[in-house]
């Protein structure tokens, strides 16, 4: 009884935008909207138990389940295990073209569980925990696409709809062997989304970013008996974090170096011969990106030389920043513009305040506001996604929808308490209807269709696309 209160609130909350707009949609739009709305209660209800689930990169087992089932339950076609990635899936309904697809993401990130509480305080302490709102992003993707189904099914809409359940976007990008394995090749248009403190289409590319590990090996030796005999993987690694924080100096302002040390030894008596780390190298295109990263492969080398110890460099995986496409960014924006922003009960901006308030954040409440399209910056800032990828081999149109309020530092526990209560539940069916509406556009519009693949092959040019993806199969079980 509790959810379906819940569920009526939410409801209530945002059907009345839509009478506020003018604005005149036709009837199959109508349609997407009411098929979120009748399925609001178990499309939450989904999202609750994959953010329940806390699962991480390829281990995301009872969340693709879970998606993949009720993907089967609604009458798609699924193939599970695709690309070499046992929680990897598709959804397929329709037949012929056009093939429009949407991106569905379900994993979570280490250490982050938390209760549905505006302060800190972990549900399981030490698991993971919803941090990105992945558990929202998968649900409300699978909403839109089967509210299209069901148009192809009543021969509303022409040509196949096909969901991609793409797990590991955390850490590994598993997108980018969904890629290799060219399960996107015969895709017209790709819809994707991101839970968000602000609801905009997205039409900033992100950064480009490569992931590689080094490890260093010495000699064990005594630390105080006879650290003569020893060589230290340890004073390797020391060198090399050295050399890059040197190096920060001298890069762009657009460049960003990260790095987590994950073997520095095992106890103190011990010259240590094993040091591992993992480095990250982002800017706001490969170009760039790889400029820095072979620079920072030849401090690993230099300081493996200091040390006098062997050093080996393996490629992780890395991803393209975003090819924007705005012909597409200016159909999802209409959509919006059409729903008008979500409204917010009095306990939920209270929720809101208090979340503001525990991470020292401008305690303004949350919005939804919808402001005009952006301008595409030349050098944006702030985070990658495995998306990149995608929009190098089909044209892709990209949502945010608010999830948690302004100022909320993601990948954090307060991303996660919103995304399994009221707020991130609205922000994200409002993303599926944002979503469905702009799908339908794009199967009734051919010229729309023509000129997102126009603007799509004038923005890559002559680029030829290659995965920065090491050889051989994904790093299943290497968490």
């Amino acid at each position: 009884m509790k959810r379906i209160i819940t569920s009526l609130i939410i409801l209530a909350s945002v059907l009345p935008t839509y009478a506020q707009k003018k604005v005149k949609i036709n009837s199959q739009k109508k349609a997407v909207i009411q098929s979120v709305d009748d399925k609001s209660e178990a499309l939450t209800q989904l999202s609750d138990k994959i953010w329940a689930f806390e699962e991480v990169a390829f281990q995301e087992t009872q969340s693709a389940k879970a998606l993949a089932d009720y993907a089967e339950a609604q009458g798609f076609t699924v193939k599970r295990g695709v690309a070499g990635i046992p929680t990897a899936f598709t959804a397929e309904y329709g037949s012929g073209a056009p093939v429009i697809g949407i991106l569905g993401e379900f994993d979570a990130l280490p250490g982050l569980s938390q209760k549905t509480v505006p302060t800190k305080d972990p549900l399981n302490p030490g698991a993971p925990g919803h941090g990105c709102g992945h558990n929202l992003f998968g649900v409300a993707s699978l909403g839109a696409a089967t509210a299209i189904k069901e148009l192809i099914e009543a021969g509303e809409l022409e040509g196949t709809v096909r969901f991609y359940g793409t797990p590991a976007e955390e850490k590994y990008f598993g997108k980018l062997w969904m890629v290799r394995e060219g399960l996107f090749d015969d895709v017209d248009v790709c819809m994707d989304w991101h839970p968000s403190a602000e609801t905009k289409v997205s039409v900033q590319k992100g950064l480009a970013l490569v992931d590689f590990i080094v490890e260093f090996e010495g000699q064990a030796a005594h630390a105080s008996g006879d650290p003569w005999n020893g060589r230290s993987a340890s004073d390797a690694l020391e060198l090399y974090t050295t050399g890059i924080n040197y190096y920060r100096e001298h890069i762009k302002p657009t460049v960003r170096i990260h790095y987590h040390i994950q073997d520095g030894g095992q106890v103190v008596n011990v010259v240590p011969d094993y040091s591992k780390i993992w480095t990250r190298v982002r800017d706001t295109n490969r170009e760039g990106m790889e400029k820095v990263w072979k620079h920072v492969e030849r401090i690993a080398e230099g300081a493996a030389i200091m040390a006098d110890v062997d050093y080996k460099i393996s490629l992780v995986s890395g991803v393209h920043e975003v090819l924007v496409n705005r012909t597409g960014g200016a159909a999802l924006q209409s959509n919006l513009e059409y729903l008008g922003s979500i409204s917010y009960t009095d306990e939920e901006q209270e929720f809101a305040k208090k979340i503001q308030e525990a991470t020292q954040s401008e305690i303004v409440g949350i919005e939804s506001k919808i402001e005009p399209m952006e301008e595409t910056l030349e050098n944006p800032m702030g985070g990658s996604t495995d998306v990149g990828d995608v929009s190098y081999v089909v044209p892709t149109i990209r949502l945010s929808a608010t999830t948690a309020p302004k100022g909320t530092p993601w990948h954090s526990w307060a991303v996660v308490a919103c995304g399994g209560m009221s707020i991130g539940h609205k922000g994200m069916l409002y993303a599926a209807k944002a979503l469905a509406m702009t799908m339908v556009d794009l199967y009734e519009k051919e010229k729309l269709r023509e000129k997102i693949k126009a603007e799509f092959k004038e923005r890559k040019g002559d680029y030829v696309y290659k995965g920065i993806v090491p050889d051989g199969p994904p790093p299943i079980g290497n968490n």
